[in-house]
């Protein structure tokens, strides 16, 4: 340490005083505060050159840049159940990935698993924020340079959808519009977007084709072809590729158990059959409710298309893969057969090895008797056949990440 401290061997000199009462300068005390001066300057100097020639100063963020032979995809609703799984198989197929959430139905538990899977810099990044907010959608998209938008980010419960409509037409319908506008704004010219066979409603015949007409019967599946009308419209007027995804019902998890469903615990009454049905065989509900026996089916209860996470993860990635400046691809993502509620339960009773207590309840506002997809479309165009079509199989390996997670991921969605 540098000390300015002088020593005295003599008193202090009476300084002289000048005509008119003014002391002279007195030089000594000059030089010190001259000196004092310079050296602070040669300090700040030093910091100076030190800051500038710091690396992560002079280098921006690889995710700032568009990098020749990497593609950067800004995955929103990356922390959900489905955005997670893309992510995953993303970064493992070596791509960079950005991961905007709000949590408001994510599980920052499955951000932490990805970032921990790929620590290198320039792989992974995680914002926090909300899609409803426009200014924060611009900044994100000013402060990142993404090649492709894979838009997964949306509430999801068709029950939910009938008791409070406005959340979801805010949520999914004007959301998807803020980032279009984005997208346009910052040339980011290739949109993957999630979509669902609830933009069909309950077609008369079967199965559903591309070409089948849309006529949603609940506001889940009215606003989310609002967003595939936005999209269409604007793509009319536009060089972006884009590839609208159709899919039926997402069961199963990560196959190597590092990612799983973990719905909130306030929203188990609107959730997939799924999760109700490992809660009842956990013991978390007293047992299982199958709402509606009297469709039109072979057994009375509604019948679905069970679409594995896995397949329909890589069905994005091969449209991300095939998609084409101004063009739009529309596929459905399904098996292309049906399995009915009560064939779902004796599976998962199975895949469990818990005799789960069934209670059949009056049909739920807004479902529909029966729904499968044709996925020839998908099949011929993309290259694309779901290879987890056995329903026991996949509820076998959600189980077993089920059981290993009681509390789902373990950790609380505060953002510090």
């Amino acid at each position: 340490m540098l000390n300015f401290v002088r020593s005295r061997s003599q008193p202090r000199v009476t300084r002289p005083i000048a005509m008119g009462g003014m002391d002279y300068a007195d030089p000594k005390k000059k030089g010190n505060f001259l000196g004092k001066v310079l050296l602070a300057a040669a300090l700040t100097s030093l910091c100076i050159i030190m800051i500038k020639q710091s690396p992560s100063l002079n280098s921006p963020s690889p995710f700032a840049v568009r990098e020749p032979g990497v593609t950067h995809v800004l995955v929103t609703g990356g922390a959900g159940y489905i955005g997670s799984h893309a992510a995953l198989r993303l970064l493992k197929d070596n791509y960079r990935v950005t991961i905007v959430d709000n949590l408001s139905r994510g599980n920052l538990g499955a951000v932490r698993v990805l970032q921990n899977l790929y620590p290198e810099p320039g792989r992974l990044q995680f914002i926090y924020a909300d899609l409803g907010d426009a200014k924060s959608v611009n900044k994100i998209f000013l402060e990142n340079k993404f090649d492709a938008v894979m838009h997964f980010a949306a509430v999801a419960y068709v029950g939910e959808s009938t008791m409070d409509p406005l959340k979801y037409y805010h949520n999914i319908t004007s959301n998807t519009l803020l980032v279009l506008e984005s997208m346009a704004k910052h040339d980011v010219k290739t949109l993957i977007y999630s979509s669902t066979c609830a933009t069909y409603g309950e077609p008369e015949v079967m199965p559903i084709t591309e070409e089948t007409k849309q006529n949603p019967i609940n506001p889940y599946g009215k606003a989310k072809k609002m967003a595939e009308d936005i999209i269409l419209d604007f793509s009319r007027n536009s060089d972006m590729a884009v590839m609208i995804l159709r899919y039926f019902n997402v069961i199963g998890s990560d196959p190597e158990g590092r990612l799983g469903e973990a719905p909130r615990p306030e929203l188990r009454e609107q959730g997939r059959i799924s999760g109700a049905c490992f809660d009842a065989a956990r013991g978390i509900i007293p047992g299982l409710k199958v709402r509606g026996t009297d469709y039109k089916t072979a057994d009375g209860t509604c019948v679905r298309d069970y679409i594995d996470v896995t397949d329909l993860v890589d069905a994005h990635v091969k449209a991300l893969e095939k998609a084409q400046p101004g063009k739009v691809g529309i596929y459905n993502v399904g098996t292309g057969k049906g399995s009915s509620v009560k064939e779902f339960v004796d599976a998962c009773k199975k895949a469990t090895g818990v005799n789960i207590k069934v209670d059949f309840l009056e049909r739920r506002p807004g479902d529909y008797a029966e729904v499968y997809s044709d996925p020839s479309k998908i099949n011929r165009e993309l290259n694309w056949t779901a290879k987890h079509i056995d329903l026991q199989e996949s509820l076998e390996i959600a189980w077993r990440w089920q059981k290993s997670h009681r509390d789902g991921y373990g950790i609380s969605n505060a953002v510090y």
